[in-house]
């Protein structure tokens, strides 16, 4: 992709990568991702937010062609997807200065090897005048690293946001508009990276309120030119109820467990809570993130394997568990050949979650009548919880 205009003196210099499935060895990649680097150019000096991945380096010094001079490199975040490229940079642009946060600072000289003498720390608050642009600087940590900045654009009105508002996506149009497909996308990468860190968010997005921008530019995904669009979204994820929904996991060897599955979502349906049924042997680790975001109950059934749950169920307790949702409940079902702990086993894995742990349903074998009649009531008991909580649509 060629440099391409945000508003004047301000271009998305950037990487789109089409093809990458997989990110930090953890996280899935369906629509590929970007990144994002800005070029903003004053009357007086030139900056350079953020670079790319390194292995994308030649695509960004393609786009740097037309930029005879680079006074400052700013550098908002020191994962490598975002600072990875600096030396190369630092190196066609000798007379650059990096400004970065101190905590990022640190991070940087242990992390990457370029002229560490090069860079001036930058506090929250400070800012550089390039020509009649300025750039405003935002310490706001835990977004997700301890190190991260945002940078402010106060004669355009645009945040330059780093991780904070990014979403996966990879696409040809530089602006998201207010795509329903972006959206999707961007509650995905909020649940899988940033949910855990909703108490420091929390207050980060008052400073964006009170910034006001016009648009928002992350780091990763289209700009959102519509700026309420994500930030709105982002204060719903972050600070509304979660919903009266349940988020069912489940996996099953022989049948049993997927029936049990099968009772407890007509059961549930029929007493107005939405269900959201997630077969684990193939889930997307990304869908069931992003259901973790709204769902007031969390679900999970599991066969009985050498007496404890099978591995699946107990990795799906495990990110529960990691990322900290919202849900004000928790129950497990399952079925047994003759015993097992299956039960303490996953609420062991479920250390961290601060909500109520549901009475368990277990049965031997396929569920009979009894076991369908337990179904039901776990069923009932979580539409009254719901109701007696407020939880909505």
């Amino acid at each position: 992709m060629k440099a391409r205009k945000i508003v004047d003196g301000v271009q998305w210099m950037g990487v789109i990568d089409w093809d990458r499935r997989l990110f930090d060895a953890l996280i899935p990649l369906p629509d590929g991702t970007s990144y994002n680097a800005y070029l903003v150019q004053g009357s007086e000096k030139t900056a350079l937010l953020d670079t790319v991945d390194p292995e994308t380096w030649p695509l960004l010094e393609r786009q740097l062609e037309n930029v005879p001079r680079l006074d400052y490199v700013v550098i908002q975040h020191a994962e490598q997807d975002h600072s990875g490229s600096l030396p190369m940079v630092l190196e066609r642009y000798p007379e650059a200065v990096v400004l970065t946060h101190k905590k990022c600072q640190t991070i940087l000289e242990t992390h990457l090897e370029f002229p560490h003498e090069r860079i001036r720390a930058v506090e929250d608050g400070d800012s550089v005048d390039l020509g009649g642009k300025t750039l405003q600087f935002h310490y706001v940590p835990w977004v997700h690293w301890p190190d991260t900045m945002a940078t402010f654009l106060p004669e355009d009105g645009i945040l330059f946001s780093c991780d904070f508002f990014g979403s996966h996506w990879a696409d040809s149009e530089l602006f998201a508009g207010e795509k329903h497909e972006v959206m999707d996308a961007a509650k995905r990468y909020f649940a899988e990276i940033m949910m855990p860190f909703k108490p420091q968010i929390r207050k980060h997005l008052e400073t964006v309120k009170e910034l006001n921008p016009k648009m928002i530019a992350p780091s990763h995904g289209p700009v959102f030119d519509r700026a309420a669009f994500i930030r709105d979204a982002w204060d719903e994820w972050v600070n509304a109820s979660p919903k009266n929904s349940v988020l069912l996991l489940y996996v099953s060897m022989h049948g049993s467990t997927e029936a049990m599955a099968r009772i407890l979502v007509e059961e549930l349906a029929d007493r107005g809570v939405r269900v959201r049924q997630i077969e684990l042997t193939q889930a997307d680790l990304g869908k069931i993130a992003a259901e973790l975001v709204d769902a007031g109950t969390i679900l999970i059934g599991t066969p009985t394997v050498v007496s404890g749950p099978h591995p699946f169920a107990l990795n799906a307790a495990a990110l529960a568990n990691l990322l900290k949702p919202k849900a004000m409940f928790a129950g497990i079902f399952g079925s047994m050949g003759w015993g097992g702990k299956v039960v303490q086993k996953l609420a062991a894995a479920l250390p961290d979650f601060k909500g109520e742990l549901l009475e368990p349903v277990l049965c031997k074998g396929l569920p009979d009548a009894e076991a369908a009649g337990k179904l039901a009531e776990l069923a009932e008991t979580i539409a009254t919880k719901h109701r007696e909580a407020g939880l909505g649509e």
